[in-house]
């Protein structure tokens, strides 16, 4: 399917904490192992970018990330920091919009199509800056998770659509 989207060389940027927004309503979650296989199946991929918050010392997820790393992912993890948004309440935090962000930047010269796993309108200015320079953009998200800022500027696929590929089943 997204063979018929794709132009030359491929970078895949994905923002983990829209994507498990994504599989909370989608009902099902993402097989990283098949996702980057259907990747290096579709087209020609040259990196495939993973970037999440990290909670301290989690094992569970600590081995994630490193079956991650062994599947050929590239991952950025930062700590997650503790907002407080009112007296009581607090949010965890661990944006790594910048730094995908700064990467795709650093990554212009490797491809020719950036797919970017996320839906969040903050990177609309990065969508931009990618197709100045020549390049094709594609968001894959979920509907609900992805803003009309990205849709604007990109050609959407939803992940609904890629279940049989790429979920996951024990």
């Amino acid at each position: 399917m997204i063979k018929n989207f794709v132009h030359g060389r491929v970078c895949i940027f994905i923002d983990a904490a829209n994507i498990l927004y994504s599989q909370q309503t989608l009902g099902w979650k993402v097989d990283f192992q098949k996702l980057k296989q259907y990747f290096a199946k579709e087209c020609d991929l040259k990196g495939i970018h993973f970037y999440t918050g990290s909670v301290g010392a989690n094992d569970k997820q600590q081995k994630f990330l490193e079956k991650l790393k062994y599947y050929g992912y590239q991952v950025t993890a930062k700590e997650v920091k503790r907002i407080r948004v009112s007296r009581n309440t607090f949010e965890w935090k661990g944006n790594l919009d910048v730094e995908l962000t700064i990467d795709v930047i650093k990554n212009l010269n490797n491809f020719d199509t950036l797919v970017l796993l996320s839906g969040d309108s903050d990177f609309a200015p990065l969508l931009d800056t990618v197709k100045q320079a020549g390049k094709r953009a594609i968001v894959m998200s979920t509907k609900g998770h992805v803003s009309k800022e990205l849709l604007e500027r990109s050609k959407y696929i939803n992940l609904k659509k890629l279940k049989d590929e790429i979920a996951y089943f024990k």
